[in-house]
């Protein structure tokens, strides 16, 4: 691990700051490297509101949007909402659906089949569209590079509408409207909307147009937060909010479907961690493992026996997830020592039998293990399909742009993508892809970096302090959880492995006289002889509580030590 202290901010400001507050220069600094410098500022950061929102309609082509849709529920035209089959898809679908159908009930939802249809618009989800009488097909999470199936969908009589979030190509698809924040002439304020966030604004607009009140809308914040947090979008901005807000409806209000989930959880009060570790997987499982439409039919579901039942399904199709996620890792990662490959700038690996519903999260897996660009490649139909990750600091879809002789198809963020080839492609492209990373990437970025707000020493922490902190949340891309450095520690001699095969540290430290404090170190058992014989070491961590036989406790949690 690189251990990155930030840069201090000028000491006045950081003074200036702390007394327009009043809270200490550690809080002032935190905020700072947040980019908040004055008293408006942090007000909005530590207390959100609604009316934060940006108006929809500076969105280009939204004026448009609400007018078609409009027009076609005057006309009683049928309209299909079309998303993909992620959390991000599933949820937007739930969302823009159940919304259309408290206005008009000729609504109904599709979720492209993975494995027969792949990624984004079909020829056969338009073939769906036209043989049942839809007019009017919204596109969510996916559509910004479908211009021959919009094309394919006018001949045909069906008018598009595509809401999405991932970058443009230099031709944007002839559809009725296309809300991207991230087009060139798109001037709305933030553009790091998920595909879920749009479709919100989608209905805000056709809110604000009938001049319903927006307490309308707060029921559907929980499906919001849930694409924020599972997309890995930035929690800033308006993200920010919509999160903030949608996580106090997940734990005061959820909907039936989400309540399925959480009710078998012993928790009470769940953050956007536990959305993506616990909610997230499960949605993404029924278009990993069957058929997303499973995910949307438990998002919109109204009671709630019919709720469990789809939630245990989803359940069984989370827990062969994990089986199988693990099989094929396993399979990959011996793949690369047989071909002798732990040494190369990417790993990319490919195997025809592999299930194609877990790629995504096996290059994670594998990205976690060699620390690289990787992708995970399989056989779909007669094509091949891949799964890419990449590392901090490195954007995989450049790189893929510049092999792109070699792709037939390719769409996806800075740090994950996802790509069809023709089979005999392979082993060039993976021979350009390697070139490619090894002349452009920064050697820097091959070893994983922890990135330290500030130092901290024992007995500056408090129960106060770790209050405050808390506020910071909802955490995520551009507001990560503070994360602390503390040099000189040494451990009282309770250090011990704990867990499975010791694999996670237990202890407790102290520092000049203050503590002891205790700390837990997840997968860190193999440093346990770091801290023996009263070593004394430095730690990177974040503050934490720990419950414990009805007491709760301030923790490290210590994500490295030396």
């Amino acid at each position: 691990m690189r251990w990155t202290l930030k840069p201090k901010h000028d000491d006045e400001q950081v003074m200036a700051l702390a007394e327009i507050l009043k809270v200490d220069r550690l809080i002032a600094q935190l905020l700072l490297q947040r980019g908040i410098t004055s008293y408006e500022e942090a007000k909005k950061f530590f207390r959100p509101q609604l009316s934060d929102l940006h108006d929809p309609f500076l969105m280009k082509d939204m004026e448009l949007a609400v007018k078609r849709i409009e027009h076609a529920i005057q006309a009683n035209e049928n309209i299909l909402v079309y998303g993909d089959y992620d959390v991000d898809g599933t949820t937007a679908v739930a969302l823009l659906s159940s919304y259309l159908l408290t206005l008009y009930p000729n609504v109904a939802t599709y979720i492209p089949d993975r494995y027969t249809e792949g990624y984004g618009i079909s020829y056969s989800g338009i073939d769906f569209a036209d043989d049942n009488g839809f007019t009017l097909i919204i596109a969510l999470d996916c559509g910004i590079k479908a211009i021959e199936k919009v094309a394919y969908a006018s001949k045909k009589g069906i008018d598009f509408i595509i809401c999405d979030h991932h970058r443009p190509g230099n031709i944007i698809p002839d559809a009725i409207a296309v809300l991207d924040p991230k087009r060139e002439d798109c001037n709305y304020p933030y553009d790091e909307l998920c595909g879920c966030g749009i479709g919100f604004k989608l209905i805000q607009a056709i809110n604000s147009n009938r001049e319903d009140s927006f307490d309308k809308l707060i029921p559907y914040l929980d499906l919001v937060a849930t694409a924020i947090g599972a997309d890995i979008v930035p929690i800033t901005g308006e993200n920010r909010v919509l999160a903030y807000f949608g996580l106090e409806v997940i734990n005061s209000a959820p909907r039936i479907g989400f309540k399925a989930i959480i009710d078998s959880l012993q928790k009470k009060k769940l953050t956007i961690t536990d959305v993506v570790f616990i909610i997230a997987p499960r949605i993404n499982a029924a278009g990993r493992m069957k058929h997303g439409q499973y995910a949307v039919n438990l998002l919109t579901e109204e009671n709630m026996e019919q709720a469990i039942i789809y939630a245990a399904d989803i359940e069984e199709f989370n827990t062969n997830r994990k089986g199988l996620d693990k099989e094929i890792t396993d399979e990959a990662l011996a793949m690369i020592l047989q071909n002798k490959e732990e040494d190369r700038y990417t790993s990319v690996v490919y195997k025809d039998t592999w299930h194609k519903g877990v790629i995504g999260i096996v290059a994670s897996r594998l990205t976690e293990t060699y620390y690289r660009p990787t992708l995970v490649f399989t056989k779909s139909g007669n094509k091949l399909a891949a799964s890419a990750r990449s590392v901090r600091g490195f954007d995989v879809y450049n790189a893929l742009e510049r092999c792109a002789d070699s792709i037939e198809q390719f769409g996806g963020h800075k740090y994950a993508a996802g790509l069809t080839m023709v089979e005999e492609q392979y082993e060039i492209f993976k021979s350009q892809f390697e070139d490619v990373v090894a002349e452009t990437i920064d050697p820097n970025l091959l070893t994983p970096e922890i990135i330290i707000d500030a130092k901290l020493d024992l007995d500056q922490i408090s129960p106060k302090l770790f209050r405050i902190i808390k506020q910071f949340a909802p955490f995520g891309p551009g507001n990560m959880t503070p994360v602390f450095m503390t040099e000189n520690l040494s451990d009282t001699g309770y250090a011990k492995g704990v867990g499975e095969e010791n694999k996670h540290l237990k202890l407790a430290v102290t520092q000049n006289g203050t503590g002891p404090v205790g700390a837990i170190g997840f997968n860190l058992g193999n440093k346990l002889s770091v801290v023996q014989n009263g070593n004394p070491f430095s730690a990177v961590f974040t503050l934490d509580e720990n419950q414990w036989n009805g007491m709760v406790s301030l923790q490290l949690k210590v994500k490295d030590l030396r």
